[in-house]
């Protein structure tokens, strides 16, 4: 388990070479495996990089799952649902099943009970192949802020956030015991008011203090970094 920093001069240079990267790693899995897991993460690099993804060589798209990091109490058709952003990026534009997107149905539903079926669901799956995150300039990942219950969860896969600092409040998170179960975590993070926390990132801080300081997959974990 190794952490590594590639750095970019620009935002848009970072979205092209993680998704080249991310295009490696589908295919790779799929060859390998028969199938590709890959959780999704929103934000503008998150979304920068599903877009650059519409016209990509995947090998079988019907041979990709994807899941949400986390997503807002808001039905798909709300501008601020994350996977309602994917689908209008990325996989509405391509040939993926829809069963094969693994979305946490959210929007006038209990949390609570919403929280617990998602943790059934990916708890059935082994591991990720990829976990994206993007981060804010505090260093939250997902929707797990500092300082709170949901940073410090260290059984649960997914757990339900009812106040979020940043709105809307009411939101639904995978933990970090459930980005550990990734094989790799990419972090991309671009724009000065980020440097602090990028910098904690790659100090290994408390993760109490800068949540994606404790991002970690099995096998590496990537920070991928522009100003």
């Amino acid at each position: 388990m190794g952490f590594s920093l590639k750095k970019f001069t620009d935002q848009a240079s970072l979205i092209t070479a993680a998704a080249a990267d991310t295009v490696a790693l589908i295919n790779q899995a799929i060859r390998e495996n028969g199938s590709a897991h890959v959780v999704l993460t929103g934000g503008s690099n998150g979304i920068g990089l599903l877009a650059a993804l519409k016209d990509a060589e995947i090998a079988d798209w019907s041979k990709v799952h994807v899941y949400f990091g986390d997503e807002r109490n808001v039905p798909v058709t709300d501008p601020e649902s994350n996977e309602g952003q994917a689908r209008e990026a990325l996989l509405g534009q391509v040939e993926i099943p829809e069963e094969n997107i693994h979305g946490m149905k959210l929007g006038g539903v209990d949390l609570a009970r919403a929280a617990q079926n998602y943790e059934e669901l990916i708890g059935q799956v082994k591991e990720f192949d990829l976990h994206l995150l993007g981060m804010g300039g505090e260093g939250h990942i997902n929707s797990l802020f500092p300082h709170t219950e949901a940073v410090a969860e260290t059984q649960r896969l997914v757990v339900a956030v009812k106040n979020s600092p940043k709105p809307p409040a009411e939101r639904v998170s995978l933990t970090l015991p459930a980005i550990a179960r990734a094989k790799k975590v990419w972090l991309l993070v671009s724009g000065a008011e980020k440097a602090e926390a990028a910098q904690q990132v790659i100090d290994r801080a408390d993760p109490a203090e800068w949540p994606a300081a404790g991002a970690e997959g099995k096998e590496e974990t990537v920070l991928y970094l522009a100003p």
